[in-house]
């Protein structure tokens, strides 16, 4: 019988690892960020430090909230540094400014990767005496993920009025909900939800702690403040539902200290400030990702024997 060499196999195998490793550089999924950017003007925003380190920080996610924008300004040169800087097409998606103080009117703003995912659709709360900043809700839909549409609502609460505003999103739910015909619903922004704002025993008070379904993501002991001064979990991620739970990466949900991944101060990281991002990732939708450990493993031993063939 006539020997074959194992060198087709070998550069087939070879071949499969590659693919199986960018396969797993893939599988770290679809990102979706929060992040309380205080006092986002434009003037901030022409900083240079600043926009570059924001640049880096939303170009890691798929879809990023910012908080506290002051104008549309201040979103028009990050999204064309973000353009400039990543392979992604970014867009936005903004609300109106909301407030009670001509001087501290805000917006929230959603920055996406135009490619990856989609907006289909977006509703403005009206309830004024329920929010001093409404929330904004947006639904997206994604090809990328597991889950294929879902919406975000995002909110920063008045701190004083913190336990009252966290419990009202209960009914921005109800209303989102209903009028997508879709209850795969994420709540995330600063809530305020720790320290002397919100407190343990202020939980009964909170329709998102006692109705069933969800599920707080961001625990109580996780510091998302920069501050050696305060150790507080304000930065929120709620969900809402077993399929968009399922969804969702274990162990993703995490907070983002960028000052200790870019090697920054604590004053360059508070020039930006004084809130860290939070994030969460949501599954691929491609099913071959789930075996890709495996797959790499028996591609590499494969691979090493037929080499000492």
């Amino acid at each position: 019988m006539r020997w074959r060499s194992p060198r087709p196999l070998l550069l087939f195998l070879s071949s499969f690892f590659v693919l199986s490793v960018g396969a797993a550089t893939d599988d770290a999924g679809f990102r979706i960020c929060a992040y309380n950017v205080q006092k986002f003007s434009a003037t901030k925003a022409k900083d240079y430090r600043v926009r570059h380190t924001l640049t880096r920080i939303v170009s890691r996610c798929d879809i990023t909230l910012l908080q506290e924008v002051m104008s549309p300004e201040a979103v028009r040169p990050l999204l064309a540094s973000l353009n400039r800087y990543d392979e992604y097409e970014y867009q936005s998606v903004s609300s109106k400014s909301l407030g009670n103080s001509p001087k501290d009117m805000q917006q929230y703003v959603f920055i996406y990767r135009a490619d990856r995912v989609n907006v289909t659709g977006q509703h403005q709360y009206q309830k004024k005496e329920s929010f001093v900043r409404e929330p904004f809700a947006v639904h997206f839909q994604s090809d990328k993920t597991a889950i294929k549409h879902f919406i975000l609502v995002p909110l920063h609460t008045e701190p004083r009025q913190a336990v009252q505003e966290i419990d009202r999103l209960y009914d921005v739910f109800v209303e989102v909900s209903k009028k997508w015909n879709n209850t795969n619903v994420m709540f995330l922004g600063d809530f305020h939800a720790s320290c002397a704002y919100m407190t343990r025993a202020n939980r009964k008070n909170i329709r998102l702690f006692s109705k069933p379904g969800f599920s707080w993501l961001i625990g109580d002991k996780v510091d998302t403040t920069v501050s050696d001064m305060t150790s507080c979990a304000y930065d929120r991620i709620v969900v809402h539902g077993t399929p968009f739970l399922k969804a969702i990466k274990p162990f993703s949900a995490k907070v983002y200290n960028f000052a200790k991944e870019f090697k920054l101060t604590k004053a360059k990281a508070l020039a930006i400030s004084d809130h860290l991002p939070v994030e969460v990732r949501l599954k691929s939708s491609a099913p071959l990702l789930q075996a890709t450990p495996l797959l790499i493993l028996l591609s590499v031993s494969a691979i090493v024997f037929l080499s000492a063939l």
